[in-house]
C-alpha cells in the first residue's frame, strides 16, 4: 500500500512550483476518486451506455444498471456518467483538455455529487491557467486502480494514507481524519465477538453506523469482516461526516461499492443527527480527541435543556472536551431491542478523559452514571500508548450494548491490552505501535473468556459490578470554634480590611478591649456592643460577621459557635476552612450496592473512618451527591518495591566518586 500511496502522491513533484506544498493534497484527492471510479466503470461502459440511452428516469437507470452490472463480488453500480469521455480519450484533445473533463465530471449521475465537495471544477480550471492539467492528467491515466489491482479495502487504505499526507503537508492534525486500520479490526472483532454465529445465519441483514464517518474506513471493515464470516449477508453502511474531502471519499467509496449514497450525509454530528428517526445493529466512532465544543456550545445546551429522551439529556462534559458527547450520541443510536431479546451494539475509541474526569453531581459523572445505571458498558479495553497518528496518550475502546448476554448483566468488563502493542519498523507521525493479529485474537478471547492454558499471550481482564463504579461523596463538617483577641495584628488587620477600614470609631472600639484573649463568640459579642456604643459606632449582621471573619482564629478550645436564629437555632455552626469531603464507595464494608443503603453504609463509613479521628464532626447529608468513575489504572497497578538501601548507597558512592575524580581533574 504504501508503494502505492506513493506513486499516487508523486504527482506532487508535477506540482511543485505553482502549488504551495499544503494545497497538494485539493489535486491529488479528487483525481484518485476520479480514476478510481473510471476503472470501476470501465468493464461496464456498454452496459452503462446502452442503459443510459435507453432509460430517460433516475430511478430506471439506477435498477437497471444495479442488475446488469451485478456479479458475485459486486452489488452492481448504482452510479454512472452521460459522458464519452475517460482521462485517457480527454487527454486526445490537448487544446480543449480543461473542457473535456469538466463535462467529463459534469455527466455523473445525480446521486454522485462528491466533486462539488471538492470543488473539482475549480481544481481543473486552475491546474490549466498554471499550465499543469496534461501532466497532472496523464499521471493518474498510468495509475491501474481497478477492483481486479486494488481491492476496496485497499483502496480505502490508499484514501486514508493519501489524506493523512495531506493533513500533513498542510500542518494539520493527520490523525483528526482516520483510525489505524489495527485499531479498527480490533474494535470491528469486539463489536461483533458475541454475534459471531448469529451473523453466519441466511438471510442476515445488519445496519452499521458510524457518525464520524472521515473516509469510511470504519465501514469498510466491519462490513468485509461481516461478509467474511457470511458472503450471503446483507449490509446497509451509513455515515455522517462534517469535513467535505473526507465525506466525498466516503460517499464515492461507498457507491463503488453499491451502497446508497444517500446514507452518507454532511454536517455536525453534534449539531444535527442527520439520522434522528434511525437506530442501527452496529455503532462505530472514532470522534476527534481532545477538541471542544464551543463552537457547538448553544445547540448542544438547547439539546440537553430539552430533556426527555434526547441524545445529551444525562449531561454535559466541559466545553473543553467533546468525547463523551460522542458517547452519548453513540448510545443512543443502537438499535432499541427487539422480542428475540437483539439490540444493538457499539464501539467508540476514547481518551483517558471520560473514565473519571469530574466528581460527583458534574456532568460527567452523570454521564457515567446515565451508561452504568442503564448497563450500557460491556468492556472497556486500554490500549498500548502511541496507537495513533497524531498522539501518544492512552487510548481506550468502549464496548457498548443495550442487549447483554444474561452471564454479563449487571457488569463491565475491563481488559488491560496496553503490554501487547508491537513496535513498527517505521514510526507513521505519533504512531509508534500497532496490535498484530495474534495480539487481537488474545484480547478478544479475552473478551470472550475462552482463554485457555497454552495460549501465548496472557491478557489481564477483570469483572466489575456496574455498581462497583459508583460512591458518594459526603461533606463532613467540624463545628466553628474561635477565639477573639483584639492585639495590634487584628487590629491593624481591621484597619486595613477594603470595608470595615472605613468604618468611623471602628478601630478606637477594638483598642479599648485589652489584650484578653475571648474563647465565647457569644461574650465577645455582648462586650463588642458595649465597646462599641462607647465609641457611638452601629454594625449591621453582615459587617459583625465579617468583623468576626477578620479577627476570629481557630481554637480547639474555645467553645462552639451556635447559630443564634432560623430553623438551626442552638446547633453547631460549621467552620467553612474545616469542611472536607469523603467519597464512600457503593457497599463500603460489605453494605449493599445500592441507592437505599445510603445512610447506613455512609454512616458506617463516617463511624470507621472519620469520627475516632475527629470527633466533634458530623454529616451534612443536604449536600451528599453521588458520582460515577472507572479508576482503570488503578485496578491493574502492580506494586513494586523500591530498591534495597543498600543498592543505593552503593550507587550513590560510586557517582560522588565520579563527581570528585572530574573535580581533581578540573583542579590540576
Amino acid at each position: 500500500m504504501s508503494v502505492l500511496s506513493s506513486l499516487v502522491w508523486s504527482v506532487a513533484d508535477t506540482l511543485r512550483g505553482p502549488y504551495a506544498e499544503a494545497e497538494y493534497g485539493s489535486v491529488i484527492l479528487p483525481f484518485t476518486v476520479l480514476r478510481r471510479l473510471e476503472c470501476v466503470m470501465d468493464a461496464h461502459r456498454e452496459a452503462m451506455a446502452e442503459i443510459v440511452a435507453k432509460y430517460p428516469g433516475e430511478q430506471q437507470r439506477r435498477t437497471h444498471l444495479k442488475i446488469a452490472t451485478r456479479t458475485e463480488d459486486s452489488a452492481g453500480l448504482s452510479f454512472w456518467t452521460t459522458s464519452a469521455y475517460t482521462l485517457e480519450k480527454a487527454l486526445q484533445d490537448p487544446d480543449n483538455l480543461a473542457e473535456n473533463l469538466i463535462d467529463y465530471v459534469g455527466g455523473f449521475s445525480a446521486n454522485l455529487d462528491v466533486f462539488k465537495s471538492f470543488g473539482f471544477e475549480n481544481v481543473i480550471r486552475t491546474l490549466d491557467e498554471r499550465d499543469r492539467l496534461a501532466q497532472v492528467a496523464r499521471h493518474f491515466d498510468r495509475i491501474d486502480l481497478s477492483p481486479d489491482a486494488v481491492s476496496n479495502a485497499d483502496m480505502g487504505d490508499l484514501f486514508e494514507n493519501l489524506i493523512y499526507r495531506f493533513a500533513e503537508s498542510a500542518n494539520d492534525g493527520a490523525g483528526q481524519f482516520y483510525t489505524p486500520r489495527d485499531v479498527v479490526r480490533l474494535l470491528v472483532d469486539l463489536v461483533y465477538a458475541e454475534d459471531t454465529e448469529a451473523l453466519r445465519d441466511r438471510g442476515t441483514v445488519r445496519s452499521i453506523y458510524d457518525p464520524t464517518v472521515g473516509t469510511g474506513g470504519m465501514l469498510t471493515v466491519a462490513d468485509e469482516h461481516l461478509h467474511g464470516l457470511n458472503p450471503e449477508a446483507s449490509t446497509a453502511l451509513f455515515g455522517q461526516e462534517i469535513n467535505p474531502r473526507t465525506y466525498a471519499i466516503c460517499k464515492a467509496d461507498l457507491l463503488i461499492k453499491g451502497q446508497d449514497p444517500s446514507n452518507v450525509r454532511q454536517g455536525d454530528t453534534l449539531v444535527v443527527d442527520r439520522f434522528e428517526d434511525r437506530r442501527f445493529d452496529y455503532v462505530l466512532s472514532n470522534p476527534p480527541f481532545g477538541t471542544d465544543w464551543k463552537a457547538v456550545e448553544s445547540d448542544v445546551k438547547n439539546e440537553h435543556e430539552r430533556g426527555g429522551h434526547g441524545r445529551f439529556a444525562p449531561g454535559l462534559p466541559a466545553v473543553g472536551d467533546a468525547a463523551m458527547l460522542f458517547l452519548l450520541h453513540v448510545a443512543s443510536k443502537m438499535r432499541d431491542v427487539d422480542e428475540t431479546g437483539r439490540g444493538g451494539k457499539a464501539g467508540i475509541v476514547l481518551n483517558g478523559s471520560p473514565l473519571f474526569n469530574g466528581g460527583a453531581g458534574s456532568g460527567p459523572s452523570d454521564i457515567r452514571g446515565h451508561m452504568l445505571e442503564n448497563d450500557l458498558v460491556e468492556a472497556i479495553v486500554a490500549l498500548p500508548n502511541d496507537m495513533f497518528y497524531n498522539t501518544g496518550i492512552a487510548t481506550y475502546l468502549w464496548v457498548l450494548s443495550n442487549s447483554k448476554l444474561e452471564e454479563r448483566e449487571g457488569t463491565v468488563q475491563l481488559i488491560d491490552a496496553t503490554g501487547l502493542g508491537s513496535k513498527l519498523r517505521k514510526s507513521i507521525g505519533s504512531k509508534r505501535v500497532e496490535i498484530a493479529e495474534n495480539g487481537r485474537e488474545a484480547i478478544v478471547r479475552a473478551f470472550n473468556g475462552t482463554e485457555s492454558e497454552n495460549d501465548d499471550a496472557k491478557v489481564p481482564a477483570k469483572v466489575f459490578d456496574n455498581l462497583d463504579f459508583a460512591y458518594w461523596t459526603v461533606t463532613v463538617e467540624r463545628p466553628l470554634q474561635l477565639r477573639f483577641e483584639c492585639n495590634l495584628l487584628t487590629i491593624s488587620a481591621v484597619a486595613e480590611h477594603k470595608t470595615l477600614g472605613k468604618i468611623a470609631g471602628l478601630t478606637e472600639a477594638l483598642e479599648s478591649f485589652g489584650d484578653a484573649p475571648y474563647l465565647s463568640r457569644e461574650k465577645f459579642n455582648k462586650e463588642l456592643g458595649k465597646h462599641l456604643g462607647d465609641q457611638g459606632v452601629r454594625l449591621t449582621t453582615a459587617q459583625r460577621k465579617t468583623l468576626w471573619q477578620a479577627i476570629g482564629v481557630h481554637d480547639e478550645a474555645a467553645d462552639i459557635c451556635v447559630y443564634a436564629s432560623g430553623a438551626n437555632k442552638g446547633e453547631p455552626e460549621p467552620d467553612p476552612a474545616l469542611r472536607d469531603t469523603e467519597n464512600v464507595s457503593f457497599g463500603w464494608g460489605g453494605h449493599a450496592k445500592t441507592h437505599v443503603a445510603l445512610e447506613e453504609t455512609v454512616q458506617a463509613y463516617f463511624d470507621a473512618e472519620v469520627k475516632p479521628h475527629v470527633d466533634n464532626a458530623w454529616i451534612d447529608w443536604s449536600k451528599t451527591k453521588t458520582g460515577y468513575e472507572i479508576p482503570f489504572t488503578r485496578h491493574f497497578y502492580t506494586y513494586e518495591p523500591p530498591r534495597p538501601l543498600d543498592e543505593i548507597d552503593a550507587d550513590l558512592e560510586r557517582v560522588v566518586g565520579e563527581i570528585m575524580t572530574l573535580l581533581r581533574e578540573v583542579e590540576s
